[in-house]
């Protein structure tokens, strides 16, 4: 049984719907179009086998997907010189200091941003048109977060890789994204340019959201949070996710679910307060 089921809907990457594919035709995607970084990298990388070992293992998937002989489970074999010059070269263009010693390392001898960078680097390694990053920051202190963030940046801007960063920090998605979409009771209740979300945010849940941001000294400001709770999501809800907790609720809130629409050019947001 697999761990979860769709009921509607589609993903669509580049034209084709994922949710339609084959556990087959899925695996051409894996590794050489769509890549993830994980939030915790200490629980995503092999224990057991040095850093060299597990990159060149995604080159290996990588050149045999492209072949379409890719098999899962495949032990692949890491003899290949050329493949260790790759390594070498990823773990550099993460800004990895001395990475012929660091490839000769297990996980658990490096530090929580290393490891974090390693991980960026197997997914460099498999050279993917979309990088998945499910809040690749939070394990990290506020130095070593500056720094990945920025390398995130890079990659997007040298290597033409888009990046999908899942988070729930305000600040670092406004380091690294150009467009974001807020979600709540997960469905997204606003998107638009970074720049706009943070001059003039639209959605009551967005505008509470960046109250809730220290701006100023504690004696000059005073933070507003949002009031209530999180409605329970196993329940049918008719209308508005966020209309029990927001200040601007009508009475059509509660019966009626709002359409994610375009209230200006490149901004649209789900509320009954811009409904034409």
């Amino acid at each position: 049984m697999p761990p979860a089921k769709y009921t509607h809907g589609r993903v669509l990457y580049k034209g084709t719907d994922l949710v339609k594919l084959d556990r087959e035709q899925i695996r051409l995607f894996r590794g050489t179009e769509i890549a993830m970084i994980f939030q915790e990298p200490m629980s995503s990388l092999n224990p057991t086998k040095k850093i060299h070992t597990q990159i060149e293992e995604a080159i290996s998937v990588r050149e045999e997907r492209a072949k379409g002989l890719g098999e899962p489970g495949k032990d692949h074999g890491t003899d290949d010189p050329g493949r260790m010059k790759e390594v070498i070269s990823v773990l550099n263009k993460v800004l990895i200091p001395d990475p012929e010693e660091v490839a000769n390392r297990y996980p658990f001898e490096l530090s929580g941003g290393m490891r974090q960078r390693v991980m960026i680097a197997m997914s460099l390694a498999q050279r993917p048109s979309l990088l998945i990053a499910d809040e690749p920051t939070t394990a990290l202190d506020v130095t070593t977060q500056a720094q990945v963030l920025k390398l995130m940046r890079n990659l997007m801007d040298d290597a033409k890789t888009s990046i999908l960063l899942i988070t729930h920090d305000l600040a670092v998605a406004s380091q690294v994204a150009d467009t974001i979409a807020v979600m709540y009771g997960g469905e997204v209740v606003e998107e638009t340019d970074v720049l706009e979300l943070f001059s003039e945010p639209l959605h009551p849940y967005t505008q509470g959201l960046l109250s809730c941001v220290p701006t100023a000294p504690k004696e000059v400001s005073r933070l507003k949070p949002i009031r209530g709770n999180v409605p329970d999501l196993r329940l049918a809800i008719a209308g508005c996710k966020f209309a029990s907790r927001c200040p601007f609720a009508m009475e059509r809130c509660n019966k009626e679910k709002p359409k994610l629409s375009s209230v200006k050019e490149k901004h649209r947001v789900a509320c009954h307060l811009y409904d034409k």
